[in-house]
Order: C-alpha cells, then structure tokens, then sequence
C-alpha cells in the first residue's frame, strides 16, 4: 500500500497543477504521503540550510528521457515546487546509438569509451540538443521554469586524441551559466559536452561529468538515476540500502560479490566523497524513487556516505575527548531538565559493567549496560539531528546488534522517534506513558520477567503532546510478540558473508524453456544452436540476423525455425508478452544496449533472463549484470541473476591459470596467448584470411587489449597480455608467466590446482602442457605444465581453451542452466581428453 501511494504521487501532482493548486503547501502535504510530517520537515529544513545551488546534482541517463520523461519531470516538478534547484546533468548513450544504426555506423569503443569521430560527433551533438530539449519543455508544462545550459559549462583537453578522436578530459568548470540559471529562478538542464580553448567540441562521459560538477559545487547530495533503484548484492540479490565507507569500506572490498564494476563504482564514489564536506552524500537510485530517497528516514535506493568510523569503549578512561561526551550526554532530558547531571550520571557509569557505542564526534551515543535478568538493557540512546538525518543512528544500532544478542530497553510514548524503535524490536509492551521494546527473547517465561520488572519499576510520564494526555492518564498497556516492522529498515553493505561455490550439478527445474538469440549468424551462434538442439529442456523460440533474415535455421532439429530480423520494438512485444525465458544477446561489442533496454523497460513480468556474449556489461558499475564465469564467481549469484555477462575467451582461460596463484604472485604475469583465426569471427579481415595466415603468425593490440582489462580487473591484479591468431580454426594457448613471492616447487604448484579445480568437470588440471590440437572442440579448459624456474621465484603455466565452446557457447550454456535452474552441465558433455 505504501509503494502504490508513493508511485501515484506523480499523477497526483499533475493533477493538482492543472487545477491551479500546485503550491509548495500542495506539494508538501503530497510529500506527507511518502513519510511522516516530521521526516517531511527536517529533510526540507535540511535542504534549504545551504544555498539552491548546494541542494544536489542530478545525473540523468539517456534511456531515462526516452523510457520515463513523464515520471522524471513529475520528480524534478515536486523539488522545484518546495523551492529546491537541483543541477541536472543527463546523458544520451541509447539515442546515440540508434542514430548511428539509422545511418550505417557502428559504434566503436575503447576502454569501454565511445570513439568519437566527426561523424560521430554530429550525432552526438544533435542527440544532446534533442533530449536537451526534450526535458526543459516537459519541465515547463508542468510549471516549472527550466533553462537549458547545452554549453560554456565544461572546458577540456583532448583524453587521447588518437585514441579517443574528439573525447574530452575535464579541465575545468565554469559556475556561471548554472548560478546565473538558479538566480533567474530557473532549473539549469546540462549536457555533458565540453569545449577545448579553440572551441573544439568533445564528448565527456555524463558521469564523470557529474562528479565534475560535484567538486564544484560541493552539494548535500549527488544523485546517479539508475534503473535499476541501487547497488545490489551480487550474493543475495537484494539492494543495498547505505553505506558508511569509512566503517564499511575495507570490508565491504572483501565481499566475494564485490569485484569488478561494482567495486570500482564505489572506488570512484569514495574518491569524489573524501574531497567534499562530510555532510555530502551520493544517493543511486530509480527515477520513481526520488522523492521518498531524499525524504524519508528510510529511503529507497543505496545511500553512500563517508560518515565515521565506530567506536566502543568499555570505560571512561577511553573516551579521548570528554568534551565531547558530555556534549553528547547532554542530549538526554532528564540532564537537559536539571533532573540529574552529566557528573552524576558518569559517577553511576563508574561503578558498573557497560559498553557505549558511537561514531567518532559522538553524533550519536548509546551506553548499554549489563542487567540482573541477563538480557543487556539500552540505557543511553542519544542522538543529534545530523544523526538522525544521516542515519547513523541505525550504524550504531547494527553495531549494538553485533555485541549483543538480546537487548531490552524503554522510550516514551510521546518520542517522535518512536516508530524507529518499533522497528528495531521484536516485542513491546505499553504502560502509564513508557514503552518497553526488547529483541533476542523467545522463551514466554524470560518475556513475562521483562514485562513483571518494567511494571513495577516503571512510573506514569506526563506526555509531551496534549492530545495524546487523555489517553496517557489511563493505566493502559498493550502487548506486541514478533511485531512486522513500521517502516523500512535500512539494511547495510557487510552483513552477508560469502558462500561456497561447488558445481551444481542437479536442478530443481524440469520446465522447458524458451530461448531467442540477437544476432545468431556467428560461430559462437552456431555452436550453441546445436548444444540447445541436444539439451533435455531448452528450445529455441527466435533467431534474428539482419543478414540470414528469411533463411532456414540450420542445425536445429527441434522445429522449423527461420531467421527473422528482429527491431528493438519487436523484443519489447515478446518481452511484454512473456514469450522468452532466456534472451542470448549474440552480437558486436557497443551494440546490444538498445535490446537490452527494450527488454528492461517492458511492461511484462519481467521473470526472463539476459545472457550477453559482447564485452559491453564485464564491466557493469551498476551491480545489475553479474560475471558468469562459474568456476571462479559466486554460482549462487548466477542464479539469482537476471543479467549475466558471458566472460571472454582469453580471459576465461587466462582467469582459470592464474587465479589459484593470486595470493602468491609478486609482480606483473605476462600472457603469450595465442587463437585460431575463428576468433576473428566471419566479418573478412586479416586476421581470418588463411592465405595471410598460412605459415605465418600475427601479433595484433600489442598493449591495452579490451581483455587485458578484463582479466585484471576480474583478478584484481594487473597482468600483461598480448594476443596473436595462427592458422589453425579454433582452439587457444596460452604460455603465462607468474612470478612469486615466495619460493614455489612445482609439485606445490599443481597440487595447488588440483584441490581448487577437483570438482570442476569442465576444467582439467595436467602435469604436462597441454596442446592446442586436443582441446579444439572440446568443452572445457586444460591447465598444466606448472615449470619453475631454477630460483623457484617464478612458474610458467599453459593453459588451452576452445574459444568457441567453453571459451563462449559452453559457458553461456552454464550460465543457462544455473540461471534456469537446471543442473549446470545439462547439454555439456564431459569430453575433456587430457586427466592430469
């Protein structure tokens, strides 16, 4: 019922404005749907502490203009309406790309960055001006005055004008044109263009452009609209709700779901926070969520802040700064009364057992003692408005949690506070104006104790509220066991551990599946076609390939099944209607987004599965698309996935060599990898002509190989890797080099390997080096050789993998299965020749 009331508001809003009512009084008693009067109020009081152009910076991505304009203006009406100017920056990456389709370009990266040419450029420019315009006149039909700032914002020097063509780096930022906007009463709406000295226009990625902007301005908030509402945890599938990086971030990097995107996401996020005031924050969130995330105490996308580091202390002597403690002590009303003072009470704390719990400037404060009963009782809980605020009022309370199995404690009834608390506990009991909460006690006898003891102790309280004094004065108590919670908790980033990873070997799903492949013309398309043709429980639906479109399907024998040449509206129909289990995005790197999309923003149910074969998502900051190398990654995290990005080939085997050794290596380890000329794919080039091949061998992207990335972020350790095609079709070798930290045998080596790898059916673990000719058409990787040199401070290990089965198929297959349900090997067989 809250969500519904939430997403309504929108609505509700456009309908107050063509009536003429859309005041700031209007607005606020909306935003009184979304939380409490008094969240409403302090998180307003807050905002409007700093100057307008200190309130937030909004980034906007490109598929939000196109997929919810209505709602993103609604959102950014509702701000403008209580008198709040965030500066909004937004992208145009899907539009891009489309228009680029449209007239025959492909779209080329680098590093994951868009090369820009002069065409390219054009449209670039001519998207940023289009949805530029697109959300300053939506703005301005809901009432509210936008300007747009499509210029004279971002300077820059060329990134890698070679490399990048017409890219920009961030040189500096000019405030005026965005202060002049607010002053004139007016949203500035700004593209992520930039301009060099000469006035050379470059494209500048959106979000870096934000964080620009952010050390700029230095606002209270900064927030990235992510469709997918936050950063989720790759283990258990849920969003995370806060991070406080200076308590959480060391561990949080420890988290076996934290890896690659996701960890330099919040790498990035840390480094733009430390050099703004701690009052800053990031917030990730969904377009839909706006509101209740920057009004409510219990928000609704990922709040990342620095905060503080926790302290507990066992003694006064502890406490490093009293000042600070009494300050904080202050806080309590019986001292603030003059009922008792901070000596008095200190005195008390010197002659019992107890634990206090708070941030470094003691914004919040909790003393817990020991009690005769056995259960712990809270008997300090004292926080300021800023704790409040930033919620570190629930960091001590995980923190309490952590030391303290059981815990009871008492709070007026008249505490604004008060549904907090509720939702800490598990049971509650009311008496003359006092509420005792408790959680941790299950047995009837130790609760019915807890409530006989607050009873005779417990003393009538005057209320603070008048209204409520009637009430109060009656000797009236009520009972709650197991109480669901008020309001949302929020929950933090470290409080999953890792899981084991064994095979999954049987499924829990017999069901059979329907699958459609993007783009299925290739070899890897093939090689899968005929895998799900012998596989018990997949049958594919669609293929689409502009070129064989109208052709037969070959190789499949399950049904007639032709070619068709399927349009991102097409997809969005399928998606909708629920016709597709699994989608299999087979296509070039930088191409797929608009598929994607089309998918994520159908109205259906939404149970389908993506799995994508190009680079474009191994390097996903979002937490939305997870790395499907089994092996090595969380299986379970595959599971729960509803994105999977399909690993590389190089990068698979390489991974699979070196992984055992992470711990042990001392420096760079170089990568001598060489592929059969199918890895070039069936596009004519010189790296699949077999007359240039014949007797010949080709070193290509000699440094900075897109896989090179891959393996090292994936390992998080840096390696060297240079890859060449040979004349034979399939199959990989890679020669590596490791040096070591420490002096190695080579039979402690393998022995190594093979505890790691034993259960592992795809990946086989041999004294001698294996060779390319025995894996070609096999569907797993062979590890082996383990040379050391005579100073024992270096390995070489050869590794060899199908490029087009495990290397790209088989593991897409895994990554099916495990997504679906099924067993893991169903359709694989288990043909590995080599058995160490």
């Amino acid at each position: 019922m809250f969500q519904t009331r939430f997403r309504s508001l929108p609505k509700l809003f456009g309908v107050y404005r063509r009536n003429n009512y859309s005041t700031r009084s209007t607005v606020i008693q909306l935003l009184n749907n979304i939380g409490s009067k008094r969240e409403v109020e302090q998180y307003l009081k807050y905002f409007t502490s700093v100057s307008q152009q200190q309130f937030a910076v909004i980034k906007v991505g490109g598929a939000i203009i196109t997929q919810k304009l209505p709602e993103l203006a609604s959102c950014l009406a509702f701000l403008y309406h209580v008198g709040l100017y965030p500066i909004v920056l937004h992208g145009t990456g899907p539009q891009i790309n489309e228009l680029l389709e449209n007239e025959g370009v492909e779209p080329q990266y680098e590093d994951g960055i868009r090369i820009t040419d002069e065409k390219t450029m054009s449209v670039v420019r001519k998207c940023f001006l289009e949805q530029n315009l697109k959300l300053v006149t939506a703005l301005e039909k809901m009432g509210v005055r936008a300007r747009p700032v499509t210029a004279g914002v971002f300077s820059a020097d060329y990134l890698n004008k070679d490399k990048y063509k017409l890219v920009g780096n961030i040189s500096s930022v000019n405030k005026a044109p965005i202060e002049a906007s607010i002053q004139a009463g007016a949203l500035p709406i700004l593209t992520s263009l930039a301009e060099t000295a000469s006035g050379q226009i470059l494209n500048v990625n959106a979000d870096v452009a934000a964080g620009e902007l952010a050390r700029v301005f230095e606002p209270l908030k900064i927030v990235y609209l992510n469709e997918k509402g936050g950063i989720i945890n790759g283990i258990t599938g849920e969003k995370i709700s806060i991070i406080n990086l200076d308590e959480e971030y060391e561990d949080l990097l420890k988290e076996s779901w934290v890896k690659y995107g996701t960890k330099l996401k919040i790498k990035e996020i840390r480094d733009l926070l430390m050099h703004l005031p701690r009052s800053s924050s990031v917030a990730i969130i969904n377009v839909d969520d706006l509101q209740k995330e920057l009004f409510t105490d219990s928000g609704a996308g990922t709040l990342i802040r620095r905060g503080y580091k926790l302290i507990i202390r066992e003694s006064l002597d502890e406490f490093q700064q009293p000042d600070l403690l009494r300050t904080a002590l202050n806080r309590d009303s019986d001292i603030s009364s003059g009922k008792t003072s901070v000596a008095s009470f200190l005195r008390e704390l010197e002659g019992v057992s107890f634990k206090a719990y708070g941030d470094e400037p003691l914004e919040v404060l909790a003393i817990v003692k020991e009690n005769k009963s056995g259960v712990p009782k809270l008997d300090k809980f004292l926080a300021s408005k800023n704790g409040w605020l930033n919620n570190v009022t629930d960091n001590i309370f995980n923190a309490i949690k952590k030391g303290n199995p059981s815990l009871q404690w008492v709070v007026r009834e008249d505490d604004p506070n008060t549904a907090w608390f509720f939702s800490k506990s598990q049971g509650s009991f009311s008496k003359n104006g006092q509420i005792l909460f408790w959680y941790g006690v299950e047995s009837p006898e130790d609760v019915d104790s807890l409530i006989q003891n607050f009873s005779k102790n417990v003393s009538y309280i005057q209320s603070t509220d008048s209204s409520n004094s009637k009430a109060a004065s009656e000797t009236r108590a009520y009972h709650t066991m197991r109480k669901a919670s008020s309001q949302q908790i929020r929950s933090f980033a470290t409080t999953c551990n890792s899981n084991p990873n064994p095979p999954i070997r049987e499924g829990s799903n017999k069901k059979k599946a329907k699958i459609a492949l993007i783009g299925a013309r290739g070899y890897t398309g093939q090689n899968l076609i005929t895998m799900i043709d012998n596989h018990p429980y997949l049958e594919i639906a669609h293929v689409s390939s502009r070129e064989l479109q109208g052709q037969k399907l070959q190789g499949y024998d399950k049904a007639n099944i032709v070619y068709e040449n399927l349009q991102v509206e097409d997809i969005n129909r399928l998606e909708r209607n629920g016709e597709i289990d699994v989608w299999v995005m087979a296509l070039p790197n930088g191409v797929c987004k608009p598929f994607v999309d089309a998918i994520e923003h159908a109205d259906g149910p939404k149970t389908s599965k993506i799995i994508d074969l190009s680079a474009d998502y191994r390097f996903d900051t979002t937490g939305e698309w997870i790395y499907g190398l089994p092996e090595l990654n969380s299986r379970q995290a595959i599971v729960k996935a509803r994105k999977i990005s399909n690993p590389g080939c190089y990068a698979t085997g390489a991974q699979v060599a070196i992984k055992p050794l992470v711990d042990y290596i001392s420096g760079v380890p170089t990568i001598f990898g060489v592929s059969g000329y199918s890895g070039a794919g069936t596009k004519p080039s010189p790296k699949n002509d077999i007359k240039i091949l014949n007797n010949n061998l080709i070193p290509y992207s000699l440094t900075d190989h897109i896989h090179e990335r891959e393996i090292s972020a994936q390992l998080g350790h840096q390696v060297a890797f240079t890859p060449h095609v040979a004349q034979w079709f399939q199959g990989i070798s890679h020669t590596i080099s490791i040096p070591l930290k420490e002096k190695m045998t080579s039979r402690d080596i393998r022995n190594i390997y093979q505890d790691i790898y034993q259960d592992e059916q795809l990946i086989t673990v041999s004294g001698e080096a294996p060779l390319v000719k025995d894996i070609s058409g096999k569907h797993g990787v062979v590890v082996g050789g383990f040379a050391v040199n005579a100073a024992q401070d270096r390995v070489v290990i050869v590794a060899t993998i199908d490029n087009l089965l495990k290397g790209a198929a088989t593991q897409c297959l895994q990554n099916i299965n495990l997504a679906m349900n099924y067993g893991e090997y169903e359709g694989i067989p288990d043909d590995l020749i080599i058995r160490g």
